[in-house]
């Protein structure tokens, strides 16, 4: 078995952490980056990470998060939000940037440019909240496999209250709502769930090979 598939072997929904054990600031980085480089649609990272290490903000979120005590004990809390109001001028910041950072012409960019301009303004808001939304999961799948890869236990959730979250953590003023959670940090010794096999389909029901 190749060292990447016993490290997603190892990895589960972690239900009890260790409250004594945390993560160290090397490994914070490693997550920040990490989240910083997922790919996102059009490369326009709609998604915006909070990173959660105070104790009593996480124990104040439990009652938001359908009781579920690992919001609390965990090292961190990370919760990915998306932009409430996307519009086209976050699609020209976006352009800006990468003028800065790849000195592309004016003329190379435009046609990208014009044409994520009017896909924008063709979409319905509910459109535009589904398309972040499927963004903040692909940032979530890639912490996962960066997690189980560098040995730290997570847990992702979409069993919390979005509202309960937003209101707790202001995010209405800076124009963000939360949708999906993920405690990480360390597995309690008596978490039961450790010692659980995966549960998966066989390979041959999984996947289809034309």
């Amino acid at each position: 078995m190749s060292t990447i598939l016993a490290d997603l072997s190892w990895r589960y929904a972690t239900k009890n952490f260790d409250s004594h054990k945390s993560l160290s600031d090397t490994q914070l980085s490693l997550l920040k980056e990490s989240f910083n480089l997922t790919a996102s649609s059009y490369g326009l990272q709609p998604v915006t990470l909070l990173v959660i290490g105070d104790k009593l903000l996480k124990e104040e979120l439990v009652s938001q998060s359908m009781k579920q005590q690992q919001v609390a004990d965990a090292s961190h809390l990370l919760v990915f939000c998306i932009k409430k109001d996307f519009d086209t001028t976050y699609v020209k910041k976006y352009f800006e940037l990468v003028k800065e950072i790849r000195q592309t012409p004016d003329e190379v960019l435009k046609p990208f440019e014009e044409y994520l301009m009017e896909q924008f303004q063709n979409k319905e808001a509910s459109e535009i909240e589904l398309w972040a939304t499927k963004q903040a999961y692909l940032a979530m799948g890639n912490l996962l496999t960066v997690c189980a890869v560098e040995k730290i236990d997570a847990c992702p959730m979409e069993g919390f209250i979005p509202e309960g979250y937003d209101k707790v953590l202001g995010l209405q003023e800076k124009g963000l709502q939360a949708v999906l959670v993920m405690p990480v940090g360390y597995r309690a010794e008596d978490d039961p769930f450790a010692a659980f096999k995966k549960v998966r389909k066989p390979l041959e029901q999984a996947i289809i090979e034309f």
